[in-house]
């Protein structure tokens, strides 16, 4: 019995579930975290140079590649392992190692990442992260690690996955250029749960990060926008008043520059939409609860960067509005011409009208001069032809011609009105 046929790309989809598996780690160990960018047009990049730029870091440690076109990577990187993702926007590496450094969060843990190979680096750094694990002190000692490391006021500590760790971060870049989070496992945590909390972590700054930059554009968008409102707020008050030719010149350009802001936005605020949802997603699945009485991840993000990405759906919707507004300016000044149109239609109608009556009335008269014309003419050649038998009947040519003139009349005035019929 023959099977049943696969579909072609069944077996891909399904190892596309399984391919970008959690790293393992066990405490102590550090987590070097690095997200490079193009500064423009990131999305439509040539990736074969990410592929490539991937490729020079292995051979710099000796290690075998993944297969061309790979998304994503994970192996041996010398002593440490090496995790790697390409994303529509940008490239991750995450370096992770079992030793910590003497001094907490030291730049030379960064040096994992060879400067000549960060120089032809394809793109700029977006954001660089150092995670430092360290097995669960105790609560003193875990006090006077948070203040020793992170800026206090704007520092997020919180119990994780049932307690299974306490994550802390102040989302604040050192003077190394690096951002700082600390991972406390308690006694007993898996290596894979350590490796997803860390993970949770880097994935927070990077998403975190990119939808900020639909912050930026919503920045850059208000006063072009502060610009445009007031002339179309203007323009729509005024369209009883103005021409509608003039307006609707106006009101192209003002879509234009509409039109011209939608393209630029759309892409971005569509991404940081998604983005943010991320962000909100990897801080649900924490399932976090208050630390030593300070502020969680997530009420962190509710005051320094909900505030944000409000203000980019607040730009969003109201370019939306401006836009429909717009629009509808543009239908009132369409049906002003129209109706415009419409009574230039009538007055032409009318005029034609006049016209057609005149040319009428011209006709009827050239009809019945024709007529006349004609009956002189006609009268004359009949007088012509019975002037012979005028002296046969004794009458004169006088008399002869009154006779004629009503028979010869009638005659032409019934040709000229068939003809007239024909033409009809």
């Amino acid at each position: 019995m023959t099977p049943i046929a696969d579909h072609p790309r069944r077996f891909a989809l399904s190892n596309e579930l399984h391919a970008r598996p959690f790293p393992s780690l066990t405490a102590p160990a550090t987590a070097t975290f690095l997200a490079i960018k193009r500064p423009d047009d990131a999305a439509a990049r040539d990736r074969g140079e990410d592929f490539l730029h991937l490729t020079k870091l292995l051979d710099h440690f000796g290690a075998p590649h993944p297969e061309p076109g790979a998304t994503h990577y994970q192996g041996a990187l010398g002593r440490n392992q090496l995790k790697w993702e390409q994303h529509t926007e940008f490239v991750t590496y995450t370096i992770f190692s079992n030793k910590l450094s003497d001094r907490a969060f030291d730049p030379v843990e960064f040096e994992a990442f060879p400067d000549d190979w960060l120089a032809q680096a394809p793109g700029v750094r977006f954001t660089s992260a150092l995670v430092r694990i360290v097995p669960r002190p105790s609560r003193d000692e875990t006090v006077a690690l948070l203040k020793d490391w992170f800026v206090p006021e704007s520092l997020a500590v919180s119990t994780v996955l049932d307690d299974s760790a306490i994550i802390a971060g102040d989302f604040r870049i050192d003077p190394a250029g690096h951002l700082r989070f600390a991972v406390f496992p308690s006694e007993g945590t898996g290596r894979q749960r350590i490796g997803r909390v860390v993970q949770r972590l880097c994935e927070i700054e990077t998403y975190k990060s990119m939808s900020m930059l639909g912050f930026t554009r919503s920045q850059e968008m208000a006063a072009e926008m502060a610009r445009i409102e007031p002339r179309l707020t203007s323009l729509i008050g005024e369209i009883s008043d103005v021409e509608a030719e003039d307006a609707l010149n106006e009101l192209l350009g003002i879509s234009a520059q509409l039109e011209g802001l939608s393209a630029k936005a759309s892409f971005r605020f569509g991404a940081t939409k998604a983005y943010k949802a991320i962000v909100d997603q990897r801080i649900d699945v924490l399932r976090e609860e208050r630390c030593e009485s300070r502020q969680t991840f997530a009420e962190f993000m509710m005051r320094r960067y909900e505030p944000a990405m409000r203000t980019v759906g607040s730009t969003d919707a109201r370019l939306q509005s401006l836009a429909d507004r717009a629009m509808r300016a543009g239908e009132l000044l369409r049906t002003k011409v129209d109706v415009a149109r419409s009574a230039q239609n009538q007055k032409l109608l009318e005029s034609m009208d006049r016209r057609s009556d005149m040319a009428l009335r011209l006709q009827e008269t050239v009809e019945g001069l024709s007529v006349v014309a004609i009956s002189y003419y006609a009268v004359s050649l009949a007088g012509y032809l019975f002037y012979p038998l005028t002296e046969t009947v004794g009458i004169s040519k006088g008399m002869l011609l009154a006779m004629l003139t009503l028979p010869v009349v009638g005659a032409v005035w019934y040709m000229v009105r068939k003809i007239r019929a024909r033409m009809h």
